[in-house]
Formats: structure tokens, sequence, C-alpha cells
């Protein structure tokens, strides 16, 4: 796994469309539900990951543009250095926009909550999640955060298909963080 980077996010209880029991809240890395702490892609302050390299990047942003963290969780991601071709079944090499400065820094304390899979048919921001956008915390067995288990868990539900037709792919693999306020 490889540091991609950081984002704030509005962490949104489990949406009445979802039917699994076991999910209270989402802490995909999507921001389908639950929101990230603005727009950021406009300020053009992310990586090649279209993540933030710090936190102090995002507390630097939020300072200069007035805008308001309240309510937020801080979240850490490292992704399978691999993207997975759901079409072509093959694994591939993926590297961060080479236009954007990348040093993320692994933070000192953090928390693995899980790991989540996201579709990049763009190949640029994060998309959809896999588990909480196209429902498939129904069919899988998920932690209270909509989350997979394990590494492992996730690579062989891709590789069995059980994930076909969700989103267009390619798609990646992260483990999602909590990280301390700082």
């Amino acid at each position: 796994m490889i540091p991609v980077g950081y984002l704030a996010k509005r962490v949104a209880l489990k949406p009445d469309w979802l039917n699994a029991e076991k999910v209270k809240e989402i802490y995909s890395v999507s921001c389908c539900v639950s929101d990230a702490f603005c727009e950021y892609i406009q300020f053009w302050r992310h990586n090649g990951y279209w993540l933030f390299d710090s936190p102090e990047v995002i507390y630097s942003l939020v300072k200069e543009e007035g805008i308001d963290l309240a309510e937020t969780m801080m979240f850490y991601y490292e992704a399978y250095e691999y993207q997975y071709d759901e079409e072509a079944l093959e694994w591939s090499l993926f590297e961060p926009e080479a236009s954007f400065d990348t040093d993320v820094t692994v933070p000192q304390q953090k928390v693995l909550q899980g790991f989540d899979i996201v579709s990049f048919h763009l190949e640029q921001s994060p998309e959809c999640s896999y588990l909480s956008c196209n429902h498939m915390a129904q069919e899988l067995d998920v932690n209270e955060h909509c989350l997979l288990a394990s590494f492992d868990e996730a690579k062989r539900h891709l590789e069995s298909g059980v994930f076909h037709g969700c989103e267009p792919g390619p798609c990646r693999i992260f483990s999602v963080y909590s990280v301390p306020d700082i």
C-alpha cells in the first residue's frame, strides 16, 4: 500500500436506501454519501492522487477560504499500487498525476477503519464506492463504517467478479484510516 493522502469529510449516517444492518455510518473514500469538507478541487491545492499531502494543507486552505470544518472527521488513505480492470480482468500499475506535486506525510497516529473499493473511470479523483454507492454492502460482510475488514478480502472480491457492472472501471483498493485532530 502506498500513501495517497488526506481528506476531511462530513461523515453521513447510513442512508435509508442502504439495507445493510451492520452499517452505522459511511467512511467511504467516495464523496457520494459522506461529503468532503468542501468542493476542494477548484482550489488546486490537492496532490497527484487528488487528495491532500497533509492535514496542514487542508487547515491552511480552510483558514484562507473561511471554510468551516465543524462536524468533519480527518481521514488518511493508502492505496494498493495497482488498479483493477474488471473487463480485462487484470491489474495495472497507477501513478499520481505528474503535473501536481505529491509528497504525502504519513501520520504518526492512525487507526485503520477498513478497506474500500473505489471506481476511477476518469482516473483522477475518487468516484464511487462499490460498497456504499452501489449497495454491495447489502451483499457482502462489511463493518459498521461500510468497509471491508481486510485487503485480502477486497482483492478476492474484486477478482471473483462480484462487483462486475457496479461502475465503469478501473477501480482501486484503499485502506481507510481515521486520524486525530491536530
